[in-house]
């Protein structure tokens, strides 16, 4: 496919009067558009700020999502798009007021550049639900150069010491890129209905969130059974740490684990059947849904009463509990399972990942724009 490099578009000068650079990436121009090569304006370091060079970035199913505008009633994309939000690189410079990196360290940004920092749940660590909503890495308001955030498709990105997180030095950088993102929305609601060795917790589904909540859930003791409607998920379940799988079509393995789980983390995005799920709780077990159907789910409210079940739902995390998951996964030796892509095959790639044909992260190597 023959790539015509795009430039910016002449923006109209910020209040601030924010000095910028020039960087390479990819974008979309519309919905239909592909991604294709672009020149991008980023901001010159402050004080406060962390330049980095990144070297690897994920490719999260939200991006397709953003990309191709499928969000529009929620989300609606902003164009032209740069996507990418599991971002690793190397920092190449550090302002004047930077305490926690220095030039040459290796650095991640995930799905938040900024927040309000004063509400009470940036206050108590929770970025991610900030009441005047986080500043997301792509497709944000940016409250520094005005026009539009962009992310990790790019050869370059420049954030707010607050919002930059520590690589361990035993870290493979490719496979710790999904972790930014993937990795956080299956820790963080497991660590927060406190999943432990003794519990049985079910996954929902696996994709690029379902395989990692399986590894998490493993690492934390708990006996793990593995829901997917495909029985040749089999073999790589066990592989990944599940126990058990059963192949949620099947009524009768369903019914053998009625009312027997403590925590059932459902992963999946497409239109199901909850309530087959919400069945398997036993006496105020919890289901936490990360997978974000298009449409509403009917849930039978009865299934709920009797036993005094919980529905609830979680997103990634805040700053401090991203951190204390990265540590996690490299003193444990948790990473993402990967194949590893050329920024020129993103939109093969999307085409895959659309098609559920990756297993189970794309990551590009940042080092093909060059």
């Amino acid at each position: 496919m023959n790539e015509t490099t795009t430039t910016l578009a002449v923006q109209e000068e910020t209040a601030a009067g924010a000095k910028t650079y020039p960087a390479k990436g990819y974008w979309a121009q519309s919905a239909t558009s592909g991604l294709t090569p672009s020149s991008i304006k980023r901001r010159a370091p402050r004080a406060q700020d962390v330049q980095l060079e990144i070297l690897y970035c994920g490719v999260c199913h939200s991006d397709l999502h953003q990309v191709r505008n499928e969000w529009q009633a929620t989300m609606p994309t902003i164009y032209p798009c740069v996507p990418g939000h599991e971002i690793v690189g190397r920092v190449v410079k550090a302002g004047s007021a930077v305490k926690k990196f220095k030039e040459g360290d290796i650095a991640a940004v995930g799905c938040m550049v900024d927040s309000d920092r004063v509400c009470p749940n940036c206050r108590a660590g929770d970025e991610q639900f900030c009441d005047s909503f986080p500043t997301l890495t792509y497709n944000a308001e940016d409250k520094v150069l005005g026009g539009v955030t962009y992310g990790g498709y790019s050869d370059s990105i420049v954030v707010d010491e607050a919002f930059v997180l520590r690589v361990s030095d035993k870290a493979d950088l490719a496979v710790t890129a999904p972790l930014l993102c993937a990795g956080i929305t299956t820790y963080s609601p497991l660590r927060h209905w406190n999943v432990r060795k003794g519990q049985k917790v079910g996954v929902v589904g696996l994709g690029g969130l379902g395989h990692m909540g399986v590894k998490f859930a493993n690492a934390f003791g708990a006996y793990v059974v593995l829901f997917t409607t495909s029985a040749g998920k089999t073999n790589d379940a066990l592989r990944l740490g599940a126990h058990e799988v059963v192949v949620s079509k099947n009524e009768a393995e369903m019914q053998k684990h009625a009312a027997s789980f403590d925590f059932i983390l459902n992963t999946v995005s497409a239109q199901h059947n909850i309530n087959s799920f919400l069945d398997l709780l036993k006496l105020d077990g919890t289901l936490t849904m990360v997978g974000a159907p298009p449409e509403p789910l009917p849930v039978v409210v009865p299934s709920l009463l009797f036993r005094r079940r919980r529905l609830a739902g979680s997103i990634i995390g805040g700053i401090r509990e991203t951190q204390e998951m990265l540590d996690f996964c490299a003193d444990h030796g948790i990473t993402s399972d990967i194949e590893l892509i050329r920024i020129q095959q993103i939109n093969e790639a999307f085409d895959r990942l659309a098609r559920s044909d990756v297993k189970y992260r794309f990551v590009i190597d940042m080092s093909s724009l060059k």
